[in-house]
């Protein structure tokens, strides 16, 4: 169990995470990123930005 980096509610992970999943607190909405999986730690993921055909 983590707590949310935004609104330190519970973050239930299960055994099968892995590093780079993306989960959505259930409290706050923000996406968050698997950031280590041993421990597990997570952080607010990055916003995706418009490419504009680049």
């Amino acid at each position: 169990m983590l707590e949310c980096p935004i609104c330190s509610a519970e973050v239930n992970l299960g055994p099968d995470t892995v590093q780079g999943e993306l989960i959505t607190c259930s409290d706050c909405g923000t996406e968050l990123e698997v950031t280590g999986v041993n421990p597990f730690t997570v952080a607010e993921a990055p916003k995706e930005e418009e490419d504009w055909g680049e």
